[in-house]
């Protein structure tokens, strides 16, 4: 039998009604799984350690650092959780420092409209606080847990806000920023898949096609994290709703960049389920 996976939000844009937990710009979920602890993104600052404590979640602990691309909400705590471990050290504990998994590019230099919004963390400072394993290629963190690498485009209409973004090689160079960095997990559970996003610059319906090719299987249970559905074209919010419709989810938990009326237009196509700091999720 497929062992389950359970997911809590410590960082999202809301929060949850009658918790003492704080909310902002950027995602960061805590996911257990056949015995792994992993980290899923880090927020924009250090909110969610802050959380994580008032949770009881134990962060000394963690076996992988999973970061769904480079940009500053979902990457600004990364400093606070290096600094974390140091402070454990020296308060006589012997912490694990998990695995840092992410894409080749997550870490190289990014702006948006002439403002750096990339991870303020380089990958060399990044190599010298976690051991970092860089991978287009999926990775399987457990049995049914893979890290998906580099998203195949495949629809057309997902190309997504290119508008104005650049991404710095390491030898200085510019080109424009495809967020090729972007990616997801996803997760084999009994009912189905569950994928996990961070953003999902890549488009939500290229993620979820990947997925079930790298897993070998067809059935898509739920999806939660942000999807990059701020203003969308009428267009490509339909042809997105028409998707998802057609994989007969069992719930769409849409947060972080998903805007209320992309929301309320998604809901007329499947179940569209709220989502906020404190939420824990078991599949």
């Amino acid at each position: 039998m497929t062992p389950g996976l359970s997911l809590t939000v410590l960082v999202d844009n809301t929060t949850l009604v009658d918790h003492d937990f704080c909310g902002e710009a950027g995602l960061s979920f805590f996911i257990e799984t056949a015995g792994k602890k992993i980290l899923f993104d880090t927020g924009l600052s250090g909110l969610f350690l802050t959380n994580a404590k008032k949770m009881g979640i134990d962060l000394t602990d963690l076996n992988v650092l999973v970061l769904s691309h480079g940009h500053i909400d979902h990457t600004g705590g990364l400093a606070t959780l290096a600094r974390h471990f140091d402070d454990a050290i020296l308060d006589g504990r012997q912490p694990r420092v998990p695995e840092l998994l992410a894409h080749p590019r997550c870490f190289w230099p990014k702006e948006k409209e002439q403002k750096r919004n990339g991870s303020e963390v380089s990958e060399e400072e990044a190599r010298l606080n976690f051991p970092l394993r860089l991978s287009e290629k999926p990775v399987w963190i457990t049995d049914d847990l893979v890290f998906l690498g580099e998203i195949p485009r495949r629809f057309a209409f997902e190309q997504g806000d290119l508008n104005k973004r650049v991404v710095y090689h390491p030898d200085g160079s510019t080109e424009q920023d495809y967020l090729s960095d972007d990616t997801a997990l996803a997760f084999r559970s009994a009912k189905g898949l569950v994928i996990i996003t961070g953003c999902s610059h890549a488009g939500i319906c290229n993620i979820t096609e990947y997925a079930r090719e790298v897993c070998g299987d067809r059935r898509v249970a739920d999806i939660i994290g942000g999807l990059h559905l701020l203003s969308p074209e009428p267009k490509r919010l339909a042809k997105t709703g028409k998707y998802l419709n057609r994989l007969h989810l069992k719930a769409l938990h849409a947060c972080h960049c998903t805007s209320l009326p992309a929301k309320l237009a998604l809901a007329e196509y499947c179940p569209v389920q709220e989502v906020g700091v404190g939420m824990k999720l078991e599949w």
